[in-house]
């Protein structure tokens, strides 16, 4: 089994497009056609954990962060993200990172989240926008159905929890074959008019080429007609954050102290209690603090996040409870989602949890 492989099972939960513009998530480094051995599972590369992959046989590291943010000039081992890189190299590692696209991710590290707090009816707290294509085409009547069923399994014609989804009108197509044409029916040079079903199914953007590849397969046209059109739509399928309801109501409090024991943290800051009861509950690893506007509109009784400035506890007021469990502490299960994922497909390859994560913020 190839590297590639094992990071496509990645990829098929949290698509490399999903990703923010600013981030680099994905390959940092190395081979992925070599065979893989096994894999070191972390939130940050460091030298410890490159040490730590070498001494357990792994020729795979899987980060949540990603080693490398800027682009590199020279590699002369002047700091630990160069040094990482530099032994990788050295010992054919490679290194792989799945970050805002696992955050943004349907399934990722914010819908494990939940689950630990066990929520229910989870659903995304702010779906991405402008992700979205709608694709038309015209296929003659008779090849319809192989047309659909193909671009349905290239990944087109789902929304929300429904799949296979499309709109079909029923019309005639025109038109003239030239000479140097070898056209499906009709003949060359007369004016054919044939039976013909517009089809029109949602796509995301990072499939487009995909599923037009899946048209032309199986169209029995020369030329098809298509057509992409941009959306404004939200995707309820990705986007920042997440929403869920506790099975029942908890007090403000008794909801605090399930968060010190769901995260396993000695202290938990948190904004004025509003002595209201806990029900909807939104949640965002890491630096989740612009989500705050969300939460509130959507009608949260509380936002859970990684971290969040001083004046975000002020400025919350009485509209929601805000409650930081830390960065690291909200991403440290970023580990468990990766385990999850490759050992349903790959049961027997060889995963180690890094035992040397270490938490850049210290607390006396």
């Amino acid at each position: 089994m190839k590297i590639k492989e094992i990071l496509q099972t990645i990829e098929q939960l949290a698509p490399i497009p999903l990703q923010e513009s600013f981030d680099n998530s994905g390959v940092q480094i190395g081979n992925i056609h070599q065979e893989a051995k096994a894999a070191l599972l972390c939130i940050d590369v460091t030298e410890v954990v490159v040490d730590e992959a070498v001494a357990l046989g792994c020729n795979l590291i899987i980060s949540h962060h990603p080693l490398a943010f800027r682009p590199f000039k020279s590699l002369t081992g002047k700091n630990y993200v160069e040094r990482c890189m530099m032994k990788a190299c050295k010992h054919d590692i490679v290194i792989y990172a799945a970050h805002t696209n696992l955050d943004n991710a349907k399934l990722g590290i914010n819908y494990y989240l939940a689950n630990l707090l066990g929520l229910q009816h989870i659903r995304i707290l702010a779906p991405q926008t402008g992700k979205l294509l709608k694709l038309v085409t015209f296929v003659p009547h008779s090849h319809a159905e192989i047309v659909r069923n193909s671009l349905f399994n290239a990944g087109a014609g789902s929304i929300g929890e429904y799949d296979s989804c499309s709109y079909n009108i029923e019309g005639k197509g025109t038109f003239r074959a030239g000479e140097e044409t070898n056209p499906f029916v009709g003949n060359v040079g007369e004016l054919h008019t044939e039976d013909e079903v517009r089809i029109e199914l949602v796509l995301p953007v990072y499939k487009q080429n995909e599923v037009l590849q899946a048209l032309l397969a199986v169209h029995p046209y020369e030329e098809p007609a298509y057509d992409f059109y941009a959306l404004q739509n939200s995707w309820s399928q990705a986007g920042s954050g997440i929403v869920g309801t506790l099975p029942e109501e908890m007090d403000e409090e008794d909801f605090l102290y399930h968060l010190k024991d769901t995260f396993h943290l000695s202290t938990l800051m948190h904004s004025a209690l509003r002595r209201k009861p806990i029900r909807d509950v939104a949640i965002c690893s890491g630096g989740g603090a612009f989500l705050i506007p969300n939460a509130i509109g959507y009608g949260a009784d509380v936002f859970v996040t990684g971290e969040a400035k001083y004046n975000d506890y002020y400025d919350v007021e009485d509209k929601i409870l805000l409650a930081t469990v830390g960065h690291y502490e909200s991403e440290i299960f970023t580990k468990n989602v990766f385990l999850d994922v490759i050992s349903e497909k790959y049961p027997t390859f060889a995963l180690y949890m890094s035992g040397t994560d270490i938490n850049p913020v210290n607390y006396l």
